[in-house]
């Protein structure tokens, strides 16, 4: 699991979640249409609360033996 970053960034971007997660764009979109991964949507915009996908990486990680 990656290391907190001292950001204080709540909501991300798309794109800023591709650069702290490397998560793509296109799986992003992916992971939206059907409804896998948190996100809100003001207007247009796309937006990942920090909180919420540090949870879900944490409830959807798998433990190796």
């Amino acid at each position: 699991m990656r290391e907190e970053k001292t950001t204080l960034k709540r909501w991300l971007s798309p794109d800023d979640l591709f650069k702290e997660f490397g998560i793509g764009l296109s799986n992003q979109q992916k992971l939206r249409t059907n409804r896998k991964i948190p996100f809100s949507k003001v207007g247009r915009y796309i937006r990942y609360d920090l909180n919420k996908i540090n949870q879900w990486l944490e409830n959807n990680s798998i433990d190796v033996a």
